[in-house]
């Protein structure tokens, strides 16, 4: 597989670029994107097999079980970084190993039903959070060491937005591919 084939695998949405100016209508359709997340992911895996569970989007990747179990992680992470920027001056925010946790033994043994509920109650605390957002708030930042960038509230929704974007858009290639390998 060529390098630009692999990197169309790793990034089918392209990577996230955050806007110079965050204008409403974009911040408006990252809000969507969240909010309607979990339903939307839940549809796409609500049929599918414990075989298709460990399916990969490409050579190397994290399955689909691991995908849907890091969602939740991901954006537990994310709303706590959020929470922290609205109540502190700039705090540094602690990374996780994301890929360590995916190799944990929970994400092998516990139901993805459970990581589907969990990501849909985040994300109802994390929406009613943003949605009373003022323009303040939108601006507090907190700095990611591992980065080493200041991150603002707005841009953080953004990044989540397309997070979820991005991992959905693994999960349907991980299927496409499975169910094209079955025909």
């Amino acid at each position: 597989m060529d390098i630009n084939a692999l990197e169309r695998k790793k990034y089918p949405i392209g990577k996230f670029e955050s806007p110079n100016a965050i204008q409403d209508d974009l911040f408006s359709s990252w809000v969507r994107s969240m909010e309607t997340l979990p339903s939307r992911l839940e549809e796409v895996v609500s049929s599918i097999s414990m075989d298709q569970l460990d399916s990969q989007y490409r050579p190397g990747s994290w399955t689909v079980r691991q995908v849907i179990h890091h969602l939740p992680d991901s954006h537990l992470n994310g709303y706590t970084r959020m929470k922290l920027a609205l109540t502190e001056d700039n705090p540094t925010i602690k990374p996780y190993d994301e890929n360590g946790w995916s190799l944990l033994t929970d994400v092998q043994t516990v139901d993805v039903q459970v990581s589907l509920d969990l990501l849909k109650n985040i994300h109802t605390r994390w929406i009613a959070l943003i949605k009373g957002l003022n323009s303040a708030e939108m601006k507090r930042t907190f700095y990611h060491p591992a980065n080493k960038v200041k991150v603002s509230v707005a841009e953080q929704v953004g990044l989540y937005a397309w997070h979820g974007e991005h991992h959905l858009s693994h999960i349907k290639a991980a299927l496409e591919q499975d169910r094209s390998l079955t025909e």
